[in-house]
């Protein structure tokens, strides 16, 4: 690799919503930009989340300069203390998203082990041979920033998550001037993000929701309880303020949200009287009238305060006849069926449940279709690079980047682990590295595969059935009956009698002494059953073996 060839590695996010991670790579200085985490579907059981695969960078861990990051949301920091763990790099983030880290970073006990550097919107930093430029974008969490990546070959601008929204709930809309300046300036490549380029026209201005939300205060007559991310800062102060004009108690529930509550109330990101706040224990013992409650679980998921709620928890907190609950997020891809199902169990209990797109509870925070446009004429790059999107998201995003102008061949569509050079201006497709999924299970991380997701799903589907057999381990004669068992496998009426053929059949396959009994036991037992009940079960056969007490 020549000295003066820039390589762009997509670690993250494309291909996908979600997990969003780059790589910069010049001579003997890698930068990366957010490390962020996916929310698992609904088939991946045992999933608590999913993290970049960026393995490859721990052999180049020495030259790892630093980690910036665009804004505070999950799919962009999730991650980050999974990379801290292996690569303790310096962080750069604007101050809210700065203190959100920090959450983190001491939830994982990594607090004081890396060190994270507050910059702000405007503000140019030297990270090796990098100069990283910070600018304003508005988005649905306050301190969001595009970069414009000043490298020895070229200026590459990477917008986040962003839209053109004039009137943003923290008053600062996106800074075109800055935006244009580097357009001026010569950008060789732009990285835009693709999520909404199926939609289009313009994205609502997130001010939009107050009036629908404030119908839902006006109908209420019990506890409203308001779902969204522990990290939509922006969402809980318009919340507030709509509770604090209808004279309700604010809480806040779940600890991420109270963690996060608390951290963005202390660096005056988030204003809530005091007369007005309260802890769950008080909300309980108020009239339900004068409650409101924000909680996690937007995305329907089960061990959130939202998905408890849906299936019938009783501590801390109850769904009650009578309550209203607003979900104000829309589903990440993948999630539709957790959140629709937790819809259901809520009505089912006695809720009222406002969502979008049933409701306007809730607007993107990211750019539509002509404001995708615009942010191409104003940065007006050399190459573009469609980011942050499902394939077909890449492509359509890719379209745009034609219809104004800018040649096929100048437009790159590529996935994960797919490196990009950048040699003298010109671009060129680079190799292959691995791209995948790191699944992370309670403290495991990495060590689950997709066979196993695949081997859990097909349990759920098909059950387990479970012969133990005992052998004489000095003949290898059967001992007693064999005891079968089943887990999610459900015998069919008269089940005792298949119970004993398949004893039966044990009997028959061991007197034929097989060279490997157990494996010869669980296929013909597999072929078995599917004769007599035209099902598949998982057949998992033990043998266990001992000698037989003498008798006196």
């Amino acid at each position: 690799m020549s000295d003066k060839t820039l390589r762009i590695i997509p670690i993250g996010g494309l291909g996908e919503i979600g997990k969003n991670m780059t790589a910069y790579e010049y001579g003997d200085a890698i930068l990366l930009v957010d490390a962020g985490l996916m929310f698992p579907t609904a088939d991946m059981l045992g999933v608590d989340y999913i993290i970049p695969d960026f393995g490859f960078l721990l052999e180049k861990a020495h030259k790892v300069v630093g980690l910036v990051l665009t804004h505070g949301h999950e799919d962009h920091t999730g991650a980050v203390r999974h990379v801290v763990e292996k690569i303790p790099v310096p962080i750069y983030a604007t101050p809210l998203t700065k203190g959100l880290v920090e959450v983190k970073l001491k939830e994982a006990g990594l607090a004081g082990q890396v060190r994270v550097h507050e910059v702000r919107a405007g503000e140019r930093v030297r990270i090796g041979p990098f100069r990283v430029e910070f600018v304003h974008v508005a988005h649905s969490i306050p301190d969001s920033v595009a970069l414009g990546i000043e490298t020895p070959a070229g200026l590459v601008v990477q917008t986040g998550d962003y839209k053109f929204d004039h009137t943003p709930v923290d008053g600062r809309p996106t800074d075109f001037g800055r935006l244009a300046e580097l357009g001026r300036r010569g950008v060789l490549a732009l990285l835009a993000d693709s999520t909404n380029a199926d939609k289009p026209g313009w994205t609502p201005s997130e001010r939009s929701i107050e009036p629908a939300l404030e119908a839902v205060f006006r109908k209420a007559k019990g506890r409203i309880l308001v779902a969204t991310f522990a990290s939509l800062i922006s969402r809980m102060q318009q919340v507030v303020n709509i509770a604090v004009r209808f004279d309700r108690k604010v809480g806040f529930v779940g600890t991420s949200m109270v963690a996060n509550a608390k951290m963005a109330r202390k660096m005056g990101y988030l204003d809530v009287p005091e007369s007005h706040l309260v802890t769950l224990d008080q909300a309980r013992k108020l009239p339900p009238e004068e409650v409101v409650l924000l909680i996690t679980g937007s995305q329907g998921e089960p061990s959130s305060i939202l998905g408890r709620l849906a299936a019938g928890a009783r501590r801390p907190l109850r769904i009650q006849e009578g309550d209203t609950v607003v979900i104000a997020a829309h589903p990440i891809p993948g999630n539709t069926e957790n959140v629709y199902r937790a819809i259901n169990s809520l009505l089912r209990r006695g809720a009222e449940v406002y969502y979008s797109p049933v409701h306007p509870v809730h607007v993107s925070g990211h750019a539509s279709r002509e404001e995708m446009k615009l942010m191409i004429q104003l940065v007006r790059p050399r190459y573009l690079i469609p980011v942050h999107g499902e394939l077909r998201h890449l492509h359509l995003h890719a379209q745009l980047g034609m219809e104004l102008g800018i040649p096929k061949e100048r437009i790159a569509v590529v996935e994960n682990g797919q490196v990009l050079e950048f040699r003298n201006g010109q671009m060129h497709i680079g190799e292959r590295l691995p791209g995948g999924w790191v699944f992370v299970e309670g403290a495991l991380v990495g060590e689950s595969t997709m066979r196993d997701i695949k081997e859990r799903q097909d349990l759920a589907r098909r059950g387990l059935l479970f012969i133990e057999v005992e052998v004489d381990r000095r003949t290898g004669k059967l001992l007693g009956d064999p005891e079968v068992r089943s887990k999610g496998f459900v015998f069919p009426q008269g089940g005792e009698a298949l119970v004993e053929a398949v004893r039966r059949k044990v009997r028959q396959i061991l007197k034929r002494g097989p060279t490997d009994p157990e494996q010869a036991l669980e296929q013909a037992l597999r072929d078995f059953i599917y004769n007599e009940t035209r099902r598949r079960p998982m057949v998992l056969v033990v043998i266990k073996e001992r000698v037989p007490e003498a008798v006196p």
